[in-house]
């Protein structure tokens, strides 16, 4: 296939923007760069970083470049609904990053911009490109695993992460941030089977005492309509020098022919060093011990950058220079996370149960 000339807006040039700015300068399709930030400093130094052909405070600038054609919106999850739906207007396609939007009422306008243009959008749940979520993926297609019964999802990481997501978005609570990656995993491994009810509990303490109301521990089980049950778990309370440097997560599927463990702890890659190893997420954190392997993103190794979402920004700018099929979620996978993250948060202030079919529409 002949590939299309790619012209890239990156608009926030925090961490992921950086990493998604860097990925599109080496692809050999990107023939030109924007990036923008409201700090100016922060946009002159990844446009330096990445050799951008262009920088910008002002969003709707590298959205609207002529030369642009194709947009990544990689702001703070709560203002994710302006840059997108600009650039659906114009008639650019998007990768967001996850989730969606931070409430239902941005979410819903992006939906109703989506279908009043009929643009393309896709949304950054970069595990799905992590290689062992892949061929769990190829299993669960090849039917070995028969119909599903049930599950568990489960991630951990240090409180240290947390305050720093917390400080960036009070709203953006470790359900929302972090568990709607694994609600995303198993709604695309039982696709076509949708969550209809939520039972979760949580408990507060760490992050309460600091001012925001995120639980340290939160536990829920996510009943689907053929009544499967799964069981999803997340605590971003583990002591701040604690190895993980992203994600410590363990997948499990049970179904009538077969059953599929995923480890992912990464605790078969450790590291210890007295100089100190920097945590990815964190300014001026480090930790003497790590898992290496954990950094949710991947890593920089020999002058590149390995892991989901390098995987997961080539195979975009690959589907839009060649139109080549993709796996990214889609807006209404991604709405159903949003809804479901939020049923886990509601059933766990509440202690009710939470319906989805219909009750957060």
């Amino acid at each position: 296939m002949k590939a299309k000339d790619l012209g890239i807006a990156v608009v926030g040039s925090g961490r992921i923007g950086t990493l998604r700015a860097r990925l599109a300068a080496k692809h050999p399709a990107v023939r030109f760069l924007a990036v923008s930030d409201s700090d100016r400093a922060q946009a002159q130094k990844l446009a330096e970083l990445a050799g951008a052909d262009f920088h910008s405070t002002d969003n709707d600038e590298v959205i609207e470049h002529p030369q642009v054609n194709a947009v990544f919106v990689s702001t703070p999850e709560g203002e994710h609904a302006a840059p997108v739906c600009k650039a659906l207007e114009l008639g650019k396609p998007v990768l967001v990053e996850k989730p969606l939007a931070l409430s239902l009422n941005d979410a819903e306008a992006i939906f109703k911009t989506l279908q009043a243009t009929s643009g393309t959008l896709r949304v950054g749940y970069s595990r799905r490109f992590k290689e062992c979520f892949l061929r769990a993926k190829e299993q669960m297609r090849l039917g070995r695993l028969g119909r599903v019964s049930g599950g568990l999802a489960r991630v951990y990481n240090s409180r240290a992460q947390t305050f720093a997501i917390l400080k960036r978005d009070p709203h953006a609570t470790p359900v929302l941030d972090v568990l709607t990656y694994y609600v995303d995993l198993m709604n695309w491994f039982l696709d076509g089977n949708r969550p209809v009810e939520v039972v979760a509990r949580g408990q507060s303490g760490i992050f309460r005492d600091a001012g925001y109301s995120a639980h340290d521990v939160t536990w829920a089980i996510v009943t689907f309509a053929d009544g499967a049950v799964v069981n999803f778990g997340i605590s971003y309370a583990l002591p701040a020098n604690y190895p993980t440097q992203g994600q410590s997560d363990r997948v499990e599927l049970l179904g009538t022919d077969g059953t599929m463990i995923i480890d992912d702890d990464h605790m078969e890659h450790l590291i210890f060093s007295e100089k100190g190893i920097p945590h990815p997420y964190v300014p001026g954190h480090s930790v003497e011990m790590a898992f290496l392997g954990s950094n949710t993103a991947g890593d920089w190794a020999m002058g590149d950058f390995w892991g989901p979402l390098g995987n997961e920004t080539r195979a975009w700018l690959d589907f839009l220079a060649t139109g080549r099929p993709s796996i990214h979620c889609t807006p209404e996978q991604a709405m159903l996370n949003l809804k479901t993250t939020y049923a886990i948060e509601r059933a766990a202030a509440t202690g009710q149960a939470v319906r989805l079919d219909g009750a957060l529409s």
